[in-house]
């Protein structure tokens, strides 16, 4: 068991029922910004906004997620580094986990945002509460019609 679970948790694909089934990694964007502990705040929110996002992951080298920029973080700060401003070790999902449910939390605890992690930290992607919604909202309205 413990293999399947570290090959869910890479978010590598798999196969058969659950397969039709969206999870975290498969919506999570994989285009979202990142930066480093030492960016100015200044650079940062210019190369997010540029990008579309009002959002930044902070990652390390190895793209380890330390720290998240949201919306409100994201418009403080100019020369500061990132580090001062950041939301410290933010709560990060598997990939594996199904979309119906991460669209549930995020509206349950209102996360705008969360970033999707292997199981030893690196990042795939920031999942949108807006994406998961969407596409959990799309596999209910699928199902019972008739094919």
């Amino acid at each position: 068991m413990a293999g399947k679970l570290d090959w869910l948790a890479a978010g590598l694909p798999i196969e058969g029922s659950a397969a039709d089934h969206p999870r975290a990694g498969d919506v999570a964007r994989r285009d979202a910004p990142t930066c480093r502990l030492d960016e100015s705040m200044s650079s940062v929110r210019e190369r997010a906004r540029a990008a579309g996002w009002d959002a930044c992951v902070v990652v390390n080298e190895e793209r380890v997620v330390l720290g998240l920029l949201r919306s409100d973080e994201l418009a403080k700060g100019q020369d500061e580094p990132v580090e001062r401003f950041m939301r410290p070790g933010p709560s990060t999902f598997r990939p594996h986990v199904p979309i119906g449910e991460m669209a549930h939390f995020m509206l349950d605890h209102e996360v705008p945002n969360s970033p999707i992690t292997t199981s030893d930290g690196r990042l795939v992607g920031l999942l949108r509460q807006e994406d998961a919604v969407r596409v959990a909202h799309g596999l209910h309205s699928h199902h019972g019609g008739s094919e």
